[in-house]
Protein backbone atom coordinates (compact mmCIF):
# COMPACT_ATOMS: atom_id res chain seq x y z
CA UNK A 1 0.00 0.00 0.00
CA UNK A 2 1.41 3.49 -0.99
CA UNK A 3 1.66 5.32 2.59
CA UNK A 4 -0.27 8.72 0.67
CA UNK A 5 -3.20 6.20 1.08
CA UNK A 6 -3.14 5.59 4.78
CA UNK A 7 -6.12 7.33 6.26
CA UNK A 8 -5.20 9.98 8.93
CA UNK A 9 -6.01 12.87 10.58
CA UNK A 10 -4.39 16.26 11.75
CA UNK A 11 -4.32 18.03 15.11
CA UNK A 12 -2.60 21.28 14.99
CA UNK A 13 -1.83 22.42 18.88
CA UNK A 14 0.90 24.88 20.90
CA UNK A 15 3.41 22.39 21.06
CA UNK A 16 7.13 22.70 20.07
CA UNK A 17 7.69 19.04 18.43
CA UNK A 18 5.58 17.38 16.00
CA UNK A 19 4.23 13.67 16.87
CA UNK A 20 2.78 10.75 14.92
CA UNK A 21 1.25 8.43 16.68
CA UNK A 22 -0.68 5.23 15.70
CA UNK A 23 -2.40 4.69 19.33
CA UNK A 24 -5.99 3.74 18.79
CA UNK A 25 -5.02 2.40 14.66
CA UNK A 26 -5.13 5.36 13.13
CA UNK A 27 -2.64 7.28 11.71
CA UNK A 28 -2.63 10.77 14.08
CA UNK A 29 -0.28 13.81 12.83
CA UNK A 30 0.20 16.27 15.89
CA UNK A 31 1.45 19.15 14.61
CA UNK A 32 2.83 22.65 16.12
CA UNK A 33 0.43 25.61 14.86
CA UNK A 34 1.93 26.84 11.11
CA UNK A 35 4.00 23.57 10.21
CA UNK A 36 3.99 21.91 7.47
CA UNK A 37 2.26 18.44 7.23
CA UNK A 38 3.44 17.20 3.68
CA UNK A 39 7.28 18.00 5.17
CA UNK A 40 6.69 15.80 8.60
CA UNK A 41 4.74 13.16 6.19
CA UNK A 42 7.65 12.52 3.98
CA UNK A 43 10.77 12.91 6.78
CA UNK A 44 8.86 10.27 8.27
CA UNK A 45 7.46 8.09 5.21
CA UNK A 46 9.19 5.12 6.24
CA UNK A 47 8.25 4.70 10.00
CA UNK A 48 4.90 5.19 8.99
CA UNK A 49 4.98 2.49 6.23
CA UNK A 50 6.14 0.29 8.85
CA UNK A 51 4.03 0.98 11.72
CA UNK A 52 0.57 0.93 9.03
CA UNK A 53 1.67 -2.53 8.10
CA UNK A 54 2.12 -3.59 11.58
CA UNK A 55 -1.59 -2.02 12.86
CA UNK A 56 -3.07 -3.87 9.99
CA UNK A 57 -1.15 -6.73 11.07
CA UNK A 58 -2.55 -6.60 14.44
CA UNK A 59 -6.27 -5.84 13.26
CA UNK A 60 -6.32 -8.96 12.00
CA UNK A 61 -4.79 -10.66 14.93
CA UNK A 62 -7.26 -8.99 17.30
CA UNK A 63 -10.13 -10.95 15.21
CA UNK A 64 -9.07 -14.62 16.61
CA UNK A 65 -8.58 -13.30 20.55
CA UNK A 66 -11.27 -14.67 22.89
CA UNK A 67 -12.41 -11.94 25.54
CA UNK A 68 -12.15 -12.96 29.07
CA UNK A 69 -15.81 -13.05 30.41
CA UNK A 70 -16.17 -11.57 34.28
CA UNK A 71 -17.92 -8.51 36.39
CA UNK A 72 -17.01 -5.48 37.16
CA UNK A 73 -16.60 -6.84 40.59
CA UNK A 74 -14.47 -9.90 39.96
CA UNK A 75 -12.19 -7.31 37.69
CA UNK A 76 -11.63 -5.13 41.02
CA UNK A 77 -10.78 -7.83 43.34
CA UNK A 78 -8.00 -9.28 40.83
CA UNK A 79 -6.92 -6.44 40.00
CA UNK A 80 -6.08 -5.26 43.66
CA UNK A 81 -4.99 -8.68 44.60
CA UNK A 82 -2.76 -8.72 41.99
CA UNK A 83 -1.71 -4.84 42.41
CA UNK A 84 -0.80 -5.70 46.20
CA UNK A 85 1.39 -8.89 45.62
CA UNK A 86 3.12 -7.02 42.96
CA UNK A 87 3.34 -3.66 45.37
CA UNK A 88 4.69 -5.29 48.51
CA UNK A 89 7.20 -7.27 46.50
CA UNK A 90 8.73 -4.16 45.09
CA UNK A 91 7.97 -2.19 48.38
CA UNK A 92 5.90 -0.01 46.52
CA UNK A 93 2.55 1.96 47.96
CA UNK A 94 -0.10 3.37 45.21
CA UNK A 95 -1.94 5.84 46.80
CA UNK A 96 -5.52 5.25 45.41
CA UNK A 97 -6.69 2.74 42.69
CA UNK A 98 -9.75 4.19 40.35
CA UNK A 99 -11.50 2.29 37.86
CA UNK A 100 -12.79 4.16 34.44
CA UNK A 101 -12.98 4.45 30.96
CA UNK A 102 -10.08 5.68 28.77
CA UNK A 103 -9.64 6.35 25.14
CA UNK A 104 -5.88 5.56 24.70
CA UNK A 105 -4.49 3.61 27.37
CA UNK A 106 -4.84 0.49 29.58
CA UNK A 107 -3.75 2.34 32.41
CA UNK A 108 -2.54 5.05 33.85
CA UNK A 109 -0.31 6.26 36.83
CA UNK A 110 -0.40 10.14 38.16
CA UNK A 111 1.96 12.51 40.12
CA UNK A 112 0.36 11.50 43.06
CA UNK A 113 0.91 8.02 42.86
CA UNK A 114 -2.74 7.16 42.17
CA UNK A 115 -3.25 4.43 39.52
CA UNK A 116 -6.00 4.43 37.20
CA UNK A 117 -7.36 1.13 35.25
CA UNK A 118 -9.69 1.31 32.34
CA UNK A 119 -12.47 -0.75 32.41
CA UNK A 120 -11.91 -2.48 29.53
CA UNK A 121 -8.80 -4.32 30.70
CA UNK A 122 -11.73 -6.28 32.59
CA UNK A 123 -12.01 -8.76 29.01
CA UNK A 124 -7.98 -9.63 29.01
CA UNK A 125 -6.58 -12.72 30.51
CA UNK A 126 -5.03 -12.29 34.28
CA UNK A 127 -1.42 -12.28 32.29
CA UNK A 128 -2.00 -9.06 30.98
CA UNK A 129 -3.74 -7.45 33.65
CA UNK A 130 -0.76 -8.54 36.15
CA UNK A 131 1.91 -6.81 33.15
CA UNK A 132 -0.37 -3.38 32.81
CA UNK A 133 -0.05 -3.37 36.79
CA UNK A 134 3.67 -4.32 36.58
CA UNK A 135 4.24 -1.85 34.01
CA UNK A 136 2.79 0.74 35.66
CA UNK A 137 4.58 0.35 38.91
CA UNK A 138 7.57 0.87 37.09
CA UNK A 139 6.66 4.35 36.65
CA UNK A 140 7.64 5.19 40.01
CA UNK A 141 10.79 4.69 39.36
CA UNK A 142 10.94 6.14 35.92
CA UNK A 143 8.17 8.35 34.53
CA UNK A 144 8.94 7.76 30.60
CA UNK A 145 9.55 4.94 28.26
CA UNK A 146 12.92 5.34 28.35
CA UNK A 147 15.41 2.85 28.14
CA UNK A 148 16.06 3.00 31.41
CA UNK A 149 11.85 2.03 31.90
CA UNK A 150 12.42 -0.83 30.15
CA UNK A 151 15.51 -2.07 31.56
CA UNK A 152 12.94 -2.21 34.91
CA UNK A 153 10.63 -3.91 33.21
CA UNK A 154 12.84 -6.89 32.02
CA UNK A 155 13.69 -7.69 35.45
CA UNK A 156 10.24 -9.46 35.27
CA UNK A 157 9.16 -9.75 31.58
CA UNK A 158 12.00 -10.70 29.39
CA UNK A 159 9.54 -10.82 26.55
CA UNK A 160 7.78 -7.53 27.33
CA UNK A 161 7.44 -6.62 23.45
CA UNK A 162 5.13 -9.57 22.77
CA UNK A 163 2.85 -8.40 25.86
CA UNK A 164 3.19 -4.98 24.49
CA UNK A 165 2.31 -6.43 21.18
CA UNK A 166 -0.48 -8.43 22.62
CA UNK A 167 -2.11 -5.40 24.29
CA UNK A 168 -2.11 -3.68 21.48
CA UNK A 169 -3.90 -6.46 19.43
CA UNK A 170 -6.54 -6.84 22.16
CA UNK A 171 -7.74 -2.99 22.08
CA UNK A 172 -8.40 -3.49 18.87
CA UNK A 173 -10.95 -6.37 19.53
CA UNK A 174 -12.23 -4.95 23.28
CA UNK A 175 -12.73 -1.54 21.34
CA UNK A 176 -14.96 -3.52 18.79
CA UNK A 177 -12.15 -1.81 16.08
CA UNK A 178 -11.64 -5.87 14.68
Amino acid sequence: MAVENIPYKVFYRRIKYPRLEFTTGELHFILPLNSNREEVFNRHRRWIEKKWIFVQGCLKESKKKKLTQRTDDDFKKLVLYLLSEAASQQGLKPHKVYFRPMKTKWASLSTRKNLTINKLAKYLPDYLIEYIIIHELAHFKQKRHNEFFWEIITHKYKNYQELERELFIYWFRVTNKA
